[in-house]
């Protein structure tokens, strides 16, 4: 159906929405919903384009998938299978990452607050790179490595002050974030001389990320030539012996809606590769290893969510809400952000679109909205709505407000579904609770 050519991995047969080669309303049937959905053969396809990408270019390069988008035990032995790197942002994500099996000389940790725990957890773990973000970090990383009796590999993170055409909340190449050290300002340069007084790290390179779901590639070639410059001018700060390192981050966009057009992987690690070769050789230093970060990019097509209509009410002259029994507890990203997705009936998905609703959650909130402009067949009670391209951050930004149990993850696998994760219980909600101390 036109409406829906830019989603990947479907098919109708018998009225029915088909998702990795799995017939979506018998999933609905077998498992409940709200229901995240997960392709794994799609996602696999996507490592396989990326890692490929730099293998034939012959460019060394770890392509660590954003563990932020999405991240079970099950999805890290995917990417390990796959040779994927992985990059993590706190304690939890290691914890995931060990409990998997998770090969440490591929996993890079970064974040703007580790704590010392979270730090003296990836020495124990022998994570292949710490990325440091403040200065605290740096003097703190050093001492607990030293108590630990090791030298960490780190990379520096840079702010490139380039300015990008994406929601403020996912902007973070420019000079005024949470994240980093500014280039422009000199604390980028301050922080890197400040590695050479310390004995128990060693800077192998610089890291920046320019922000998320990016159509742009010009914003690429901008901050790899700001970056090179300045690990040119900072040179003589990392060890003679060491090989460069430059980690761009990720953010490359994905297509939620069929206008939108983004680049495709090939481009993006064309562009990446072409950038940097292009400015290394200006400033007269060799080929980086290179670290790139896709998460969105390679799990948002990769998984949708299945709900059940409930009620459907029309406001004459004003629009027709339909409520579904998920919420902003499992679609946060319309609240959070405005982003606009695709949805189909999936036992109606044959059917050409009527009319457009606005899917509403169950929450108690009036800002609890799944799709504010739905395109689709007539509606009613019992109906499954399928919600495309909800891999990314879905999942992984779940709560339970209201006290809404979180959903049960499927996997795709050869035209099979499996269970990834169980669905929460009222039981697993009530878990932690204490009515006094210690009952």
């Amino acid at each position: 159906m036109s409406h829906l050519s830019h989603i990947e991995g479907y098919a109708i047969a018998h009225d029915r929405l088909w998702f990795g080669g799995v017939d979506t309303v018998d999933l609905a049937h077998r498992f409940g919903t709200p229901l995240w959905v997960i392709n794994e053969d799609l996602a696999r396809d996507k490592c396989r384009r990326y890692v490929s990408s730099f293998a034939r270019a012959e460019v060394p390069a770890t392509v660590a998938y954003a563990g932020k988008a999405f991240l079970t035990t099950s999805f890290c032995r995917l990417l390990a299978e796959e040779g994927m790197g992985l990059d993590v942002c706190s304690g939890g994500e290691l914890a995931t990452a060990r409990a998997a099996g998770f090969p440490m000389d591929r996993v890079l940790f970064h974040g703007n607050n580790k704590s010392a725990d979270e730090l003296r957890l990836a020495l124990e773990m022998g994570v292949a790179r710490i990325v440091v973000d403040n200065l605290h970090e740096l003097h703190l990383l050093d001492r607990l490595a030293g108590e630990a009796g090791k030298v960490q590999p780190i990379l520096v993170r840079v702010t490139p002050g380039v300015n990008t055409h994406t929601h403020s909340h996912i902007q973070t190449g420019h000079l005024d974030t949470k994240f980093g050290f500014g280039i422009e300002n000199g604390l980028a340069a301050a922080a890197v001389a400040r590695t050479r007084e310390l004995v128990h790290v060693r800077l192998l390179g610089l890291h920046c990320h320019i922000g998320s779901q990016l159509f742009d590639l010009s914003c690429y070639r901008a901050a790899v030539g700001i970056v090179v410059a300045f690990l040119a001018e900072v040179r003589a700060f990392l060890p003679n012996d060491a090989a460069l390192e430059l980690d761009l981050g990720g953010g490359l966009g994905i297509r939620y809606t069929a206008e939108d057009h983004p680049p495709s992987i090939e481009e993006y690690v064309a562009t990446l590769i072409e950038a940097t070769r292009r400015e290394t050789a200006a400033h007269g230093l060799p080929m980086p290893r290179l670290w790139i970060e896709p998460g969105r990019s390679i799990i948002a097509p990769a998984g949708l969510t299945l709900y059940t209509v409930g009620a459907v009410k029309p406001i004459p002259g004003i629009r027709t809400y339909v409520a579904v029994d998920g919420s902003m507890a499992d679609h946060p990203r319309t609240a959070l952000y405005g982003a606009v997705y695709s949805a189909v009936l999936a036992n109606k998905a044959g059917r050409p679109p009527r009319q457009t609703y606005a899917v509403a959650g169950k929450a108690c909130e009036s800002g609890d909205m799944i799709i504010h402009q739905a395109w689709l067949s007539d509606v009613e009670p019992g109906d499954v709505l399928a919600v495309f391209c909800t891999g990314a951050y879905h999942y992984a930004m779940s709560s339970n407000y209201n006290r809404l149990p979180r959903p049960a993850v499927v996997g795709l696998t050869g035209g099979q579904a499996r269970l990834r994760v169980r669905r929460e219980t009222y039981e697993d909600l009530l878990r932690h609770d204490l009515l006094s101390d210690g009952e």
